[in-house]
């Protein structure tokens, strides 16, 4: 694993994507300390997996119990015509 100091990554950028394409994550410092870690997609996934798929209505469906809602059909205000 490759360490880089941040004012070498702005410059390196496209490098530092490469490598983390090909499997080789690099650290990122500032003034010599560790700030962040530039991975491959895969490993960012299993860390922050995501299911792009579920909606809100899928989300709401997986509530435990169940939701009930009661809509009151009546006019919100008189319309006239």
């Amino acid at each position: 694993m490759k360490t880089i100091e941040l004012r070498q990554a702005k410059a390196r950028l496209s490098a530092i994507v490469d490598a983390a394409g090909n499997d080789e994550p690099t650290i990122v410092t500032r003034n010599g300390r560790p700030t962040t870690m530039v991975i491959p997609v895969a490993e960012g996934r299993k860390l922050y997996p995501q299911d792009s798929q579920e909606n809100f209505g899928d989300f709401l469906l997986r509530y435990p119990g169940g939701i009930e809602l009661e809509r009151n059909e009546s006019p919100l205000r008189d319309v006239e015509f």
